[in-house]
């Protein structure tokens, strides 16, 4: 299944909010490349969610393709002064072809490499059976509440939200800027397509969503909630709704992007209750440009 990451219209947007992008494609493998900054004047060059391989396109052979595009980054590497190239994969025969002795796993990925999909094409019922018993009890307990899930571009809204949901469980966000230029920048004229819903009580915004459309599927790329709510269960209705309105307007998946049981054990929990199917990805893989430096970039991260 194709990525949003691997788009044109995300390629665009990430220049739109200030990185140096590159898109490889020579009609059997394709990439999008995005520069990422680091401190000190360094950088590195990012892949999310690829390179794309086409096998069946692949004429010249397989062995050639590959050499010919890890030789096209590392001199774009080079010419860019990039510490290394990172990979992120999402298909497992992809990366078993890209992998070379040059490429380093790494523990640091950008991408969640673990997400949940639920399957839209089931009735209402079979899904909410693959529910766990206390999500099927909150979502009840939050429809007595009378609450309703509303499409508004309230992004401050949404913001303030997110600033409390962050400090509360742990994790770090985009700056505000990112989230209006996120939102602004794919309109009807895009692929791509994003959209804030909240879940409301009379004019109070209980929690609230960004998605994001694509081919298939919907994603959940950022979630927030105000805790001093947090008896009513806002978002288990708010995810339960959600699902209900992609499922009529015929889509296939909703995607919940992203678990770890690790860094994020509580929303971890919350996503996995709603009984999709787990998703596990490759992983990450670095293809250092600069030995030195690359050296020196790991054993900073273990010091910081």
């Amino acid at each position: 299944m194709k990525s949003f990451l691997q788009t044109q219209d995300w390629l665009e947007f990430q220049k739109h909010v200030g990185r140096k992008t590159w898109r490889f494609n020579d009609g059997e493998i394709k990439a999008n490349i995005i520069e990422h900054k680091l401190p000190f004047g360094k950088n590195y060059l990012y892949i999310p969610h690829g390179p794309e391989v086409s096998f069946g396109e692949i004429q010249s052979g397989l062995k050639n393709e590959v050499d010919n595009f890890l030789r096209h980054l590392k001199s774009l590497g080079k010419e860019n002064k990039s510490i290394f190239v990172k990979m992120e994969p999402t298909d497992d025969v992809v990366m078993e072809v890209v992998y070379r002795k040059s490429l380093k796993c790494s523990p640091k990925s950008i991408q969640p490499t673990r997400t949940v999909l639920v399957d839209l094409n089931l009735p209402e019922e079979v899904l909410l059976s693959k529910m766990h018993h206390k999500t099927r009890y909150n979502i009840r307990l939050a429809e007595k509440k009378e609450l309703k899930l509303e499409e508004k571009n309230d992004i401050k809204g949404f913001w303030k939200l997110l600033k409390k949901t962050a400090k509360k469980d742990n994790f770090s966000t985009h700056n505000y800027e990112y989230y209006e230029k996120l939102i602004e920048f794919f309109d009807d004229d895009k692929e791509l397509k994003t959209k804030i819903v909240f879940e409301m009580h009379e004019n109070k915004s209980l929690a609230g969503a960004i998605l994001m459309t694509f081919g298939d599927t919907v994603y959940y790329l950022h979630g927030a909630m105000d805790r001093d709510y947090k008896s009513w269960m806002a978002p288990y209705l708010m995810h339960w709704e959600i699902i209900k309105w992609a499922k009529a307007r015929g889509y296939h998946y909703y995607d919940f992007w992203g678990i770890d049981a690790n860094r994020w054990p509580g929303v971890t929990r919350f996503k996995l209750s709603f009984g999709g199917q787990q998703v596990e990805y490759p992983g990450s893989f670095d293809l250092p440009i600069s030995k030195f430096w690359y050296f020196v970039y790991k054993i900073a991260r273990k010091i910081f």
